[in-house]
């Protein structure tokens, strides 16, 4: 039995945020996405989207449309790294709290079951999306190596805590 059910995603990719297919989308009957920023599509402390991210957003945007809600406050990194990926954005969005994402998916006119809140973060990702009804994917985070040691070990005491919760983030093959 599950604890917490709200932190359960609705799907453990086992990937980064490259590896979400448009098969993946089909299958689950996503018709929008919004995507974290940090470590979701790009590591924290880089301002703009690699060539493959670029692509992956140019591809996926063909089949859905794309928000970015994140976190992080810094207008001038967001809005660049936006920028660079022609997508519209909300930041400061304080998730867990479900204001910026119901304000997205108004924006998409489309049904929070039918949009997947896409993130590497169980109490801040999965969380808001459960709570706003939106389908839920957890990645792997796309991180730098500067970066990777103090994350890796919030990231451990994350999932320890939501194991401990009853919670599954084992990706399903």
């Amino acid at each position: 039995m599950k604890l917490f059910p709200l932190l359960q995603p609705d799907l453990v990719l086992g990937a980064s945020v490259l590896d979400l297919t448009p098969a993946i989308l089909t299958q689950h009957q996503i018709e929008g996405l919004v995507l974290d920023v940090d470590d979701t599509i790009v590591p924290i402390g880089i301002n703009i989207a690699q060539p493959d991210l670029i692509e992956w957003i140019e591809q996926t945007r063909q089949i859905v449309p794309v928000w970015l809600v994140t976190n992080n406050p810094s207008q001038v990194r967001i809005g660049a790294i936006a920028d660079s990926l022609s997508l519209p954005y909300f930041l400061s969005a304080a998730k867990p709290s479900r204001r910026k994402l119901r304000q997205a998916i108004q924006a998409m006119s489309v049904e929070p079951e039918r949009v997947a809140m896409v993130g590497d973060r169980v109490f801040t990702d999965v969380l808001a999306g459960n709570r706003m009804g939106m389908f839920t994917i957890l990645i792997e985070p796309i991180v730098c190596a500067e970066s990777s040691i103090s994350f890796n070990l919030i990231r451990k005491i994350e999932f320890a805590i939501a194991k401990a919760l009853g919670v599954s983030l084992v990706a399903k093959k």
